[in-house]
């Protein structure tokens, strides 16, 4: 497997451009597959850099309905022809953000792209091809992240806690490794791994994506909390990429913890499975 990481909040280097948002170009299983498309069409300029041709991905998956991971979907469609593209029945509901002003921001999708023939819609556990699927409905065991507080959706013409339940997370599995991705982690990313482990009966070789330890309008999770998150994570034995929503502070502090079982991906990062 190949990933390169076409948009994070950071950046390798001043040759890529950096956004709030995620992006992530993935081959396996002989097809082309990205993970999120960012804020904007900033994936396009760093897939350039990084000798990715859009044009060829086969599956485009988008993990959950925040602009930070489907903003750029209106230019994926353009660019790209021919892949499917593949999100949870509920990612283009009414999702927003509280502000520092206590105002809710609208953060969703562009509902103007919600007919387009391309995309299908997913629920639960869903295959995409051989070695590549989706799944959602995470059983809950532990908190979830206190940066989703500031987090909300409309129901019923009220605007309440959102439950996430449009998030979805990719599982890849080729020559006998398994890959789990997560987008932002919103459902928690122990009850993710435990839900995998569910699934699967073992847990993944390889994680990558956001943990969401941190919040875009300030603070992050307890050091407690992180602490105890560390320690279930190296325990997994698995390999962890983290990113974007995870944050550099709560990062450095699972660093710590887990030393080589965890680095960080920055725009521009190329990883060879």
């Amino acid at each position: 497997m190949i990933i390169k990481t076409l948009v994070e909040n950071t950046a390798l280097s001043k040759n890529f451009g950096s956004e709030h948002g995620l992006s992530l170009y993935i081959e396996a299983n002989s097809r082309k597959i990205l993970f999120d498309v960012g804020a904007s069409e900033l994936f396009l300029e760093n897939a350039k850099k990084l000798n990715v041709d859009i044009c060829e991905v086969d599956y485009l998956i988008i993990s959950h309905g925040h602009y930070d991971h489907g903003g750029g979907l209106r230019a994926f469609l353009r660019e790209n022809t021919k892949a499917e593209i593949f999100l949870h029945r509920l990612a283009f509901e009414k999702y927003y953000a509280l502000r520092s002003n206590d105002e809710p921001e609208y953060i969703g999708l562009d509902e103007e792209l919600k007919q387009n023939r391309r995309i299908v819609f997913t629920s639960d556990r869903f295959f995409v091809s051989k070695g590549v699927q989706v799944f959602s409905n995470i059983t809950r065991k532990e908190p979830l992240p206190k940066s989703n507080d500031s987090l909300l959706m409309k129901q019923d013409g009220k605007i309440v806690q959102d439950t996430f339940a449009h998030e979805q997370n990719l599982i890849i599995e080729e020559a006998g490794k398994t890959l789990l991705v997560t987008g932002c982690a919103h459902n928690g990313i122990v009850n993710i791994l435990e839900y995998f482990h569910d699934l699967k009966r073992r847990m993944p070789n390889y994680v990558i994506g956001g943990f969401h330890l941190s919040s875009r309008s300030g603070g992050n999770e307890a050091h407690e909390m992180i602490d105890r998150i560390g320690k279930y994570l190296v325990n997994t034995k698995a390999k962890f990429y983290t990113c974007h929503c995870t944050g550099l502070e709560p990062y450095k502090r699972l660093k710590t913890i887990m030393g080589d079982s965890i680095d960080y991906l920055s725009a521009g990062s190329e990883i060879h499975i």
